[in-house]
């Protein structure tokens, strides 16, 4: 790959680069610079010539947490500025002074490179940073991002937080795994804004103390190398430092000659311990909850399909759940196994068809009742080829198809005619990491949708089920076969 020069700096406020460099105060040019100041656009002083730094290239599918930070009006391409990791479904580990930056933030998931277009673009609800946070070589050098939607994470593999209770993480001699999107060349002539992974070994503070405003070992992890022969870049700001499959920190800065250090945010402490808090856990509800898998399913005419029921505990813990269901199309039967079940726990719906069971789709609700209540889970149910009546509910999808490669979007517009109220849209297929997503998932009196579908890392062909369903029940389907080369 292209060669990283050691361009980090950490970061700032004003900054098209996601990292802050230290200048030079001394009159002599030999003399190591000590202060701090934000890169950002600012030319470099001419005396700094960086070789080139160890790193090589990376894929979000061995990372699957990591995420691009972008702004308006960021310098690099896309206005890439800093590099966050996923910690739940909409939130984002990022550095404090990234929120700094002028211009409307922004993140891109699912790219390996940056400039190969695709992937998805997440908006940002808030930007809350560390209530001890001031400046990012005064410590506490971290933030949590909230997005305006899910982020596609495959399998919920979202990055693992250090605590306080990681004691041992931020100890000398302990290997650290960076990543980020940083820079690849002085100038960044190159324009690369591909991922990029580089090993750095955490190290005393010691080593990190007389520059800027001094390494705070409280809030510090002080990594890499007195050289700098590996290091993290302008644009890697935010991005993490993983030890023993663990984020320990967060990209904050390094010297404005960029032959020294990675100092990185450190979150094995109550920084670490605030963030857990970011994430926090949805409260239980007052009732259990049910949840089918999978919601949608087949069969022909006289044959039969199962579905599993999984019931979570609400606010007043287990208790016992009768299951039935409702809404069975003519001539069909469902059998729970078991029929009781104690929440927490599952069961096994399997529905059976007649010869004469009209082909189309049906809604089955799944009915569970319990002490503290009542909870529901749908079941989209489709007969033989599932089409609609004639003059009802209708769905399109154009372009029927899209060639991808493996990890990248495809993109198709979904419209809808007819049906009653608001329509509601969803797409399985077998294969897919993830199920494809909608913008907007509802419409209301018919319309257009713009459809995203994530292509398996198996090269192949993959057919996917969209389906539109109405506030009265009635369903659509059509058919997007997506190939992956």
């Amino acid at each position: 790959m292209k060669s990283r020069h050691r361009l980090l700096g950490a970061f700032a406020a004003v900054l098209a680069l996601p990292l802050f460099a230290l200048p030079a105060t001394a009159s002599a040019a030999d003399t190591p610079p000590s202060a701090v100041t934000p890169l950002g656009d600012t030319p470099l002083p001419p005396s700094v010539s960086p070789q080139s730094v160890g790193g090589t290239k990376a894929s979000v599918k061995d990372h699957p947490f990591i995420i691009a930070a972008l702004r308006e009006g960021g310098a690099r391409p896309q206005g890439q500025t800093c590099t966050g990791s996923v910690i739940a479904p909409r939130k984002i580990l990022i550095a404090a002074h990234c929120k700094e930056a002028d211009g409307a933030k922004s993140f891109l998931y699912g790219l390996d490179d940056l400039n190969a277009g695709g992937g998805t673009r997440i908006g940002v609800t808030s930007y809350d940073i560390h209530p001890k946070y001031v400046t990012f070589d005064q410590g506490y050098d971290v933030a949590v991002v909230t997005t305006d939607r899910d982020i596609p994470v495959p399998g919920g593999q979202y990055a693992q937080v250090a605590t306080s209770a990681d004691t041992e993480l931020n100890k000398p001699g302990k290997n650290g795994l960076g990543l980020g999107y940083g820079k690849k060349d002085f100038n960044d002539n190159s324009r690369d804004v591909s991922l990029t992974k580089f090993d750095l070994p955490v190290v005393a503070g010691s080593n990190c103390s007389g520059v800027g405003a001094g390494f705070r070992d409280a809030t510090m992890i002080c990594s890499g190398y007195s050289d700098g022969r590996v290091t993290i870049l302008p644009g890697d700001s935010g991005g993490p430092l993983i030890v023993d499959g663990k984020v320990a920190g967060v990209a904050s800065w390094s010297r404005s000659d960029f032959r020294w250090y990675s100092v990185y945010g450190r979150l094995n402490n109550d920084m670490g311990d605030w963030v857990k808090e970011q994430i926090g856990q949805a409260p239980p509800t007052d009732t259990f909850s049910l949840e089918a898998s999978p919601s949608a399913v087949k069969a022909d005419p006289g044959g039969h399909v199962s579905t599993t029921v999984t019931s979570t505990a609400g606010r007043d813990g287990s208790e016992t759940v009768e299951l039935t269901a409702s809404g069975l199309p003519q001539g069909a039967k469902a059998t729970f196994q078991p029929s009781s079940i104690t929440t927490g726990s599952t069961a096994k719906l399997t529905i059976e068809t007649a010869a004469n069971t009209p082909q189309q789709d049906y809604t089955v609700t799944v009915t569970g009742t319990g002490t503290s209540g009542t909870a529901t889970a749908k079941v989209t149910l489709t007969v033989g080829s599932g089409q609609p009546p004639a003059d009802d509910l209708k769905i399109t999808v154009g372009p029927s198809g899209g060639t991808v490669r493996p990890g990248f979007f495809a993109d198709a517009t979904v419209t809808v005619a007819g049906g009653t109220g608001t329509v509601t849209l969803s797409a399985s297929g077998a294969g897919l990491p993830l199920a494809p997503f909608f913008s907007p998932p509802r419409l209301n009196g018919g319309g257009t949708s713009q459809m995203q579908v994530v292509g398996p890392f198996q090269r192949g062909t993959y057919p996917v089920t969209v389906t539109a369903r109405d506030a009265a029940g009635k369903t659509a389907t059509a058919t997007y076969t997506l190939t992956v080369q």
